[in-house]
Order: structure tokens, then C-alpha cells, then sequence
């Protein structure tokens, strides 16, 4: 399943890109760039320490870099998973709106958590990308958070931000997931170094491995 999801993106990335010599069968996460004033670039030591402990852990070939990407890049497509995190305000011009859905709707998966106060914005420039869906709350007993390690009580509280319960939403296409939002939680704080943010080192643990759930589960569906 994950060899199928990876080949998948390789004919998208060859489709989209002139230079073919230029993919890789590595996994990478693609730190997606928005206009608007939020800080789409900070902590940008968390996706190089997940991916390295998912290598590590879970034994997916990856390639642990930091690398933003335009939605108008023609590398946009090469890039099988991107994260967005951010604290202030996001847009997406009308054609960026498009070019994401049609992104997702062909395979790609979009995981975004709130860093806290991009909430209303995030909410309301994914309308533009599915005007026609809400963001749902996915069940505790929803697979993502049973796939690698356990997580019963749904995505960690990393962060207490404003100390309500962590949460998990979903938008879907065609019954699969495929933006996974996490609000109250800020588990990609944990990816980062150590001397960041100074969690205590059982919070980024539990932050890393719900990382890990998050690709895994967007490779296997």
C-alpha cells in the first residue's frame, strides 16, 4: 500500500515537472507556504526530527529536510504529504484554492495544526478549497489514531493554548482522509527541538509518535 501511494505521486511528479531526474522515492513532507502574515515557516526543526523518528521507529525510507513549496510550484505535486502550522492569518487566491483541491483530490494528503490563532482563518480559506464541506470531528475510534501507537483519547495535548480538549477534524474526498486538522493539541510543537519550546520529553514522545500515526495513515489510504 505504501509503495503503491509513493508510485502514484512519482507519476504526478513526473507529469508536473520537466526534470524527472530531479524525484526521489524518499518520503517528504513539504511545509506549505501561505500568503496572509501568518508565520507559515516557523520551527522548522519539527518535520526534519519526525521524519527521522519515523525512520527510525517505523522504517519508511525518508528524506528528513525542512523545504517550503508554493501551491503555484511546479514541485507541488511531487510532494506525497504537506504540513501547514502557523499563528496568524492564511490566504489562498482563487487559483491556489484549486490547484490544492485538485492536489488532494488526487492523492495528496494535507495535515495542519493549529499553533494557536490560526484557527478562523485556516477554517475559512478551506472553504474555498471544499465549499461544499464542514470540517467533522473524527470519532476517538477512527483508525488514524489506532494505526501505529495507540492514542484512545484522540490527538495529544501537547500545548494548553486556551485549555480546551485537543481535537481532530477531518475533510474528506471519496470516504478518505484528506486533511487531517488538529485544534488545541499542537503536537507538531513537539516535533521540534528539544530547547524550543522545553516540553517535557514525555510530551514530545507522544507528539513524534501521533506524528508517525499521521503518515502512516496517510500512506496506507
Amino acid at each position: 500500500m505504501v509503495r503503491a501511494f509513493c508510485c502514484s505521486f512519482l507519476i504526478l511528479s513526473l507529469t508536473a515537472s520537466a526534470q524527472p531526474s530531479q524525484v526521489s522515492s524518499a518520503f517528504k513532507i513539504g511545509r506549505l507556504k501561505y500568503s496572509g502574515g501568518g508565520d507559515w515557516y516557523n520551527d522548522p526543526s519539527a518535520e526534519v526530527n519526525l521524519l527521522n523518528f519515523i525512520k527510525q521507529h517505523v522504517g519508511i525510507d525518508v528524506d528528513p529536510r525542512y523545504e517550503g513549496v508554493e501551491i503555484s510550484s511546479e514541485k507541488f505535486f511531487s510532494y506525497p504529504f504537506l504540513f501547514l502550522t502557523g499563528h496568524g492569518n492564511i490566504t489562498f487566491e482563487k487559483t491556489e484554492a484549486a490547484r490544492l483541491r485538485s492536489y488532494l483530490e488526487n492523492g495528496g494528503f494535507l495535515y495542519a495544526d493549529d499553533d494557536y490563532g490560526m484557527d478562523k482563518a485556516f477554517r475559512r480559506e478551506m472553504k474555498k478549497v471544499f465549499p461544499d464541506q464542514e470540517f467533522v470531528e473524527l470519532s476517538l475510534n477512527y483508525g488514524l489514531y489506532h494505526t501505529q501507537f495507540e492514542f484512545p483519547n484522540g490527538p495529544p495535548k501537547t500545548h494548553e493554548h486556551d485549555g480546551k480538549p485537543a481535537q481532530g477534524f477531518g475533510l474528506f474526498h471519496n470516504g478518505r482522509l484528506v486533511v487531517l486538522y488538529t485544534f488545541e493539541s499542537n503536537p507538531s510543537d513537539g516535533w521540534a527541538d528539544p530547547d524550543v519550546h522545553h516540553d517535557p520529553e514525555a510530551n514530545r514522545l507522544e507528539a513524534l509518535k501521533f506524528g508517525s500515526n499521521i503518515v502512516v495513515w496517510a500512506l496506507r489510504n
